[in-house]
């Protein structure tokens, strides 16, 4: 009896209690695949056809339980266990509705700007620098894309800005070439969306940013989980169709300067099990420049139809074209004259981009999820154009130079995510395999005397320079784990298989001419090339949080980025290829501390250290005939690291949280970096600057806002850059290479909510500073390119 009595009180402490509840919807409806996160997120689980959960062996105390459901505002209830098991009910509202009578937690609405959870949409990222925007909360010029607006909260990124429709995106950032962001896996809901990932990765398609939902940006330790890059994924997530209505319509109208006008129109709706968003885009313009005239069009639809409650059957199809003709470039000199000038006429661009893709989402239990992603690409590139090494030279009506690059690719990824258990700590199992197949068929040579759009070689004996096939296959496994140690601390280690087999086939030409012109030679050169490798790199994450609202995080990952054959048989009157090019390789590094709460505020700061080893570049050499030219191959060893800081906060709401409607926010965001190359075989480049990288990138501005009355000021500065390993400053006469100068800019926006309808405004470039971003080395250049000066766009928006 003595020993029953001792017993008692131990076994009350070591008791172990469970928390059951429902997620339900509007009329006790049960909300289906519900996350439900416990505490700061150490143990998840999903809710089943009831809208039930439970967690199961808790001892007593409090528990805060977090909502994320798909179409869905996040909720936050808080239970406290004492002695016996809860059960609970969370009420979720539609993203759509206004909320006044329930207290909601919701990320997204406050910023436009959060992050990645550790667990989300069949990917970990937990330990893993990301940024996700939410460009539907932006007070930005969406109508053009307009990219320094647009990822402006994101730190670090280097962005060029060469033309002001929003055709195609240039970022990168921490020293990778911005040129059509391919340093980053770019993808569309999931999949590959650039020209060929391996052979030719660069992303002439943009999805139109009134389309998007959600863009998520994961720095370079992405690499285990979507491919080998240094730059890190750049995903962008179409706008999901909506639940609980059969039909939505809105139309947006925007007209703007230099005779912008873009139309665009979507439609989105649920009808029993299928539910369904598309729509339609046109936009024109006339451009800053003379001769920069582009018709674009987008269609897009995305049908999903729920097979099961825990199945689900999707399609999507993106077509998009359009024709743009390009002013050329223009020398340093030419700059300073008159940045608006042109003195080519004829030079085009033409792109076709088809992209089918299905998916497959299945939920075996709460604990175990699979997905497959079948996706292929059917798209061409061409570009027409007069384009000589000297900028200023006068269009002499020649044939001009024409090339032509047809894509076919294909392409499949599955992945499974496990929720298990390590003793009572929950951990979580990501694995994955990837196949793809590319082909990619480049023709260079004489284009027509004309001024139009003509893309048709002449002279097919003589006239073509080079005709290749470059197909390549892909096989990559990986798989990631987060391990929970204790309340606090979770280790993520992470490994990735990579086989590559590219192939270049086929021949290029040298042809001879006269004084007069006339071709006195022309030889053909036949070239094989294959190149099979295989390698694994790895990565381990950490993510510790003392409180919760703070995450002090770091992540290490190898990364690796082949060479690409299409790249080295592309003809240039002012560059020469290397044909010894090496695959890059190297590793990146993440150490920094952010928010996890942003409600009110919401910061990040992090240092990053990159190692890039076999950095391909340029530097500037004088051939035989004393011609300045360029040569293209591996450049040595660049080390970049900095600091990228950013921080937001809306300083009304927090000096006065009894008036929701008075809102004012102060963000920053600043990457303070430096760069040097460490080792070279070149003469004159050790101790040098890394091109592409400004000591200082800087991005700041305000927001205020008024019930439906919102209006945005901001203002961009970022320092001198290189644009070329040997540190170039002077252009010179093809002004490919040479400093790109200090610039700052300063933008303006306004957005009002009435009823159904939406007004905005935005003017671009308010001082309307003369400045550039980029050098072309080729087309579109070669030269200066440079940026729009001051704009107003306005847009009306309806949405029945």
């Amino acid at each position: 009896m003595i020993c029953l009595i001792c017993i008692l009180p131990t076994a009350s402490v070591l008791a172990q209690y469970q928390l059951s509840g429902r997620v339900t919807h509007q009329d006790s409806v049960a909300v289906n695949g519900c996350t439900i996160y416990l505490n700061n997120g150490n143990r998840t689980t999903l809710t089943d056809s009831l809208g039930q959960f439970s967690f199961s062996n808790l001892p007593n105390g409090t528990y805060v339980l977090h909502t994320s459901c798909p179409d869905f505002k996040a909720a936050r209830q808080t239970v406290r266990i004492a002695g016996q098991d809860q059960s609970v009910v969370i009420r979720v509202m539609s993203r759509l509705e206004t909320l006044n009578e329930v207290t909601v937690t919701d990320k997204q609405s406050d910023f436009g700007f959060t992050r990645m959870r550790g667990v989300e949409n069949m990917g970990i990222y937990e330990g893993k620098k990301s940024e996700v925007i939410i460009p539907d909360q932006l007070v930005a010029n969406l109508s053009t894309n307009n990219a320094r607006q647009i990822y402006a909260r994101v730190a670090g990124l280097n962005i060029w800005e060469n033309e002001g429709a929003g055709l195609q995106l240039s970022v990168g950032g921490r020293g990778l070439d911005p040129n059509r962001s391919s340093n980053f896996n770019v993808r569309q809901n999931g999949y590959d969306i650039s020209a060929d990932a391996l052979g030719y990765p660069e992303s002439y398609y943009t999805p139109p940013i009134e389309a998007v939902g959600r863009i998520q940006i994961v720095r370079g330790a992405a690499s285990l989980q979507y491919g080998t890059q240094f730059g890190g994924l750049l995903n962008f997530v179409m706008k999901k169709p909506i639940a609980n209505r059969k039909l939505e319509l809105t139309a947006r109208q925007t007209i703007g300067s230099f005779g912008f006008y873009n139309a665009f129109t979507s439609a989105s709706g649920t009808v029993g099990k299928l539910s369904y968003y598309t729509f339609f885009q046109y936009k024109k313009g006339d451009g800053w420049r003379p001769n920069s005239h582009f018709t674009n069009y987008t269609a897009f639809a995305d049908i999903d139809y729920r097979l099961s409650e825990n199945t689900t059957l999707g399609v999507d199809i993106t077509q998009m074209s359009y024709l743009a003709q390009q002013p050329g470039g223009l020398t340093d000199a030419m700059f300073l004259e008159n940045p608006r000038q042109s003195n080519r006429e004829r030079n085009w661009f033409k792109v076709n981009w088809t992209m089918p893709a299905l998916h497959v989402d299945h939920k075996i239990n709460a604990n175990n999820e699979v997905n497959l992603r079948v996706f292929g690409l059917y798209a061409y590139r061409y570009s027409l154009g007069f384009r000589p090494n000297r900028v200023a030279s006068v269009d002499d009506n020649s044939e001009r130079d024409l090339i032509k690059g047809d894509f076919q690719n294909y392409g499949a990824e599955a992945r499974y995510l496990k929720r298990y258990y390590v003793g009572k700590k929950q951990a979580v199992l990501l694995v994955g395999t990837r196949y793809y197949h590319g082909y990619n068929h480049s023709i260079q040579g004489l284009g027509s005397t004309g001024k139009d759009a003509n893309f048709t070689f002449v002279d097919n004996e003589q006239g073509i320079a080079s005709d290749y096939q470059f197909p390549n296959r892909n096989v990559s496994l990986f798989a990631e784990n987060i391990l929970y140690i204790g309340d606090k601390l979770s280790i993520t280690p992470g490994v990735r298989f990579e086989y590559i087999h590219t192939t270049a086939d086929g021949f290029y030409g040298t042809v001879t001419r006269d004084l007069a012109g006339n071709i006195i030679d022309a030889t053909r050169t036949n070239e094989v090339r294959t190149n099979g490798r295989q390698f694994v790199i790895g990565g381990l994450g950490l993510s510790y949080k003392p409180t919760a609202q703070l995450d002090i995080y770091g992540n290490l990952s190898q990364n690796y980025r082949s060479i690409t054959f299409s790249d080295m048989r592309i003809a240039n009157p002012s560059s020469v290829i290397d044909p010894n090019l090496q695959d890059e390789k190297g590793y990146s590094l993440d150490l920094g501390i952010r928010s996890t709460q942003t409600t009110l505020y919401n910061f990040d700061v992090s240092a990053f250290y990159l190692n890039y080893n076999n950095r391909i570049g340029e530097v500037q050499f004088y051939d035989a005939n004393d011609r300045v030219l360029r040569r293209r191959g591996n450049i040595g060893q660049a080390v970049i690291m900095g600091l990228e800081a950013y921080a937001e906060g809306d300083f009304l709401r927090l000096a006065n949280p009894g008036n929701p409607d008075l809102s004012g926010v102060l963000f920053a965001n600043v990457a303070l970096i430096h760069s040097t190359y460490k080792a070279s075989e070149i003469a004159g480049v050790v101790g040098n600057q890394v091109e592409f990288v400004p000591n200082v990138n800087l991005k700041s501005g305000v927001r205020l806002g008024y019930k439906n009355l919102k209006a945005s000021f901001q203002y961009t500065y970022l320092s001198d850059q290189f644009s070329d390993a040997t540190n170039s400053r002077e252009g010179g006469v093809s002004a490919v290479i040479g400093l790109i100068p200090a610039y700052s800019i300063m933008d303006a926006s306004l957005s009002y909510q009435f009823s159904r309808f939406r007004l905005e405004g935005s003017l671009n470039n308010l001082a309307n500073r003369a400045y550039f971003t980029r050098r072309a080395t080729g087309y579109p250049g070669p030269g200066i390119l440079p940026s729009d000066g001051r704009g107003l766009y306005v847009t009306i928006q309806a949405k029945l």
